[in-house]
C-alpha cells in the first residue's frame, strides 16, 4: 500500500441504483477530473459533465463531478467525487477507465479514513465513533456513536493530557529549582491538588460502563429445561424464523443470537440448548455453553413450563422468571411474566419488560468510553496518577514520579492515536523563566 498513489472506490452500496458515488482522493485528483471530465470544476460545487474513457475519449456516463482541494478535505489530501449512474455496467465502466491511469489504483478497506487519520482530519477516537455510527443498529446507538465523531472523546482526552502536561511541566520544573536549591513554596502542594483533582475526575468516568455496554447490546439469554419454548419465543421475539422448533427435546445445541431494537435501544437475545443431564456428548458441551452464557449475560429469562417439576436455574447476574405456553390452560403463579409464544399473549408485556431492562441498563449512556480499547488506556492513566500522588505524598523521588506522570500523559494520548512528548517541553518553556 504506497500513500503517494491516489486512490478511488464506490462510497455507495453495491447492487443496481440510482446513483452510484465514486471517491478519489490523492495527488492526482485533479488530473483524473481534468482527464475524464474535461476540466476541473469550482472548488465545492458540482457540475454535469460526460465523463470519457482516457484510453479512446469514449463516452462512459453523464455525471455530476465536484472537486475538494486539500487540505479542507475529509482525508486532507486532494479530493474528488464523481456521482454517476447506479447501473453495475456504468460503474464497472468508470472504475476500469480509473483504473487505467497511472498512479491511480483501488482502495483497500478503510483507507479513506485511514488517510484522514494519518493527515491530522480525525484523531483515533473519532475514527472509531464513524465506525460505530456505519454500523448503529438503534437510535440511541446511533447517537451515541455521532457524539464520538464529533469528538466527545477526544476533547476530554485532549483535556485530560494538557492537564497532565502541566502538571509534568511543574514536576520538571521542580527538578531544576531543587538542583538549585530553591525550590518554589507551595509548588509540591499545588501539583498534589492537580493530580487528585484529574485522578477523581477519571475514576468517575471508569465508574460508567454504559457506553461499551450500549455500543455492545443488553445481551439478554433464553434459559430452561428442554421443550420450554425457548426457540419459539426467540421466533417470536424476532418476528422471524431463526431457530428451529420441534417436540423433540434437546432441538437446540448450539447458541442462536438475534439483534433486536427495542424502544430504540439494543438488545441481543440468546437461544441456548436445554438445560438437563445428558450422556450424548455434543448436548452436554451445549448445556456447558448455556451455563457459561448465562452467567456473563446481563439478564437471564429463565424459562418455566407448565408441565413436569422444574429444573435448577442456572447461576445469573439478573434472572426473570417467565411462565411459558399460557395456551394450555395451565397457569403458574410464581412467575413474573406469562407468555404464549404460540398465540402472542403477553408477549407484549414481555417486550415492555425487557424495555425497560434495556432503558435502566443502557438508557442513561452518556458515557465516555464506548470501547474496551479506550478503558484500558484510561486505567493505565489512572493507575500511574494514583502511583505519582502515593510517591509525592511518601516524599518519593521526583524523577521516578515524573516517569509515572509521562506514562499517564503517553496513556491520554493513546486513545486519540497522539503521543508527542515533546509537547511538554513547550509548556514548561512558556511557563517558567528558568533561565536555562
Amino acid at each position: 500500500m504506497r500513500s503517494d498513489d491516489t486512490i478511488f472506490a464506490p462510497a455507495s452500496g453495491y447492487g443496481r441504483a440510482a446513483i452510484c458515488v465514486i471517491r478519489i482522493s490523492g495527488a492526482k485528483s485533479r488530473f483524473v477530473l481534468e482527464t475524464m471530465a474535461g476540466s476541473v470544476p469550482s472548488a465545492r460545487y458540482f457540475s454535469l459533465r460526460i465523463l470519457r474513457d482516457p484510453q479512446n475519449g469514449e463516452p462512459l456516463d453523464q455525471a455530476l463531478v465536484a472537486w475538494m482541494p486539500g487540505p479542507q478535505s475529509f482525508t486532507g489530501e486532494d479530493q474528488a467525487e464523481l456521482h454517476i449512474h447506479g447501473g453495475l455496467a456504468t460503474r464497472a465502466a468508470v472504475l476500469k477507465a480509473l483504473g487505467s491511469l497511472e498512479d491511480c489504483r483501488p482502495a483497500e478497506a478503510g483507507e479513506f479514513t485511514r488517510r484522514a487519520f494519518l493527515n491530522g482530519q480525525m484523531d483515533l477516537s473519532r475514527v472509531e465513533g464513524l465506525a460505530d455510527l456505519i454500523d448503529a443498529e438503534t437510535e440511541a446507538q446511533r447517537r451515541q456513536a455521532l457524539s464520538q465523531l464529533e469528538g466527545r472523546l477526544g476533547n476530554a482526552a485532549e483535556g485530560w493530557r494538557e492537564e497532565i502536561l502541566q502538571i509534568l511541566a511543574l514536576l520538571e520544573a521542580t527538578l531544576d529549582f531543587s538542583d538549585e536549591g530553591d525550590v518554589p513554596e507551595g509548588l509540591e502542594a499545588e501539583i498534589v491538588r492537580r493530580l487528585v483533582a484529574l485522578d477523581a475526575s477519571l475514576g468517575r468516568v471508569l465508574e460508567n460502563r454504559s457506553g461499551e455496554r450500549l455500543r455492545e447490546g443488553l445481551t439478554v439469554v433464553l434459559a430452561g429445561p428442554p421443550n420450554a419454548g425457548k426457540s419459539t419465543l426467540l421466533n417470536a421475539l424476532a418476528q422471524r424464523d431463526v431457530a428451529i422448533v420441534s417436540p423433540i427435546a434437546g432441538t437446540t445445541r448450539d447458541i442462536i443470537e438475534v439483534h433486536c431494537d427495542l424502544g430504540g435501544l439494543p438488545v441481543v437475545i440468546v437461544d441456548t440448548a436445554g438445560l438437563r443431564e445428558s450422556t450424548d456428548a455434543i448436548e452436554q458441551e451445549g448445556v456447558a455453553r448455556a451455563r457459561a452464557r448465562a452467567r456473563n449475560a446481563d439478564l437471564v429469562l429463565w424459562l418455566v413450563p407448565p408441565e413436569g417439576p422444574e429444573e435448577e436455574a442456572p447461576a445469573a447476574r439478573r434472572l426473570l422468571r417467565i411462565g411459558t405456553k399460557t395456551d394450555l390452560n395451565r397457569i403458574r403463579h410464581d412467575c413474573d411474566v406469562m407468555v404464549s409464544a404460540a398465540t402472542g399473549e403477553g408477549l407484549p408485556e414481555l417486550i415492555k419488560v425487557l424495555e425497560q431492562e434495556a432503558e435502566a441498563s443502557l438508557g442513561q449512556a452518556d458515557a465516555l468510553l464506548t470501547r474496551e480499547r479506550h478503558r484500558r488506556a484510561l486505567e493505565r492513566a489512572h493507575h500511574s496518577i494514583a502511583t505519582a500522588i502515593a510517591m509525592l505524598k511518601s516524599a518519593g523521588p521526583i524523577e521516578f514520579i515524573a516517569e509515572e506522570v509521562r506514562l499517564a500523559a503517553r496513556a491520554f494520548g493513546e486513545i486519540t492515536g497522539r503521543v508527542d512528548v515533546e509537547d511538554v517541553l513547550d509548556r514548561l518553556f512558556s511557563n517558567f523563566c528558568i533561565g536555562k
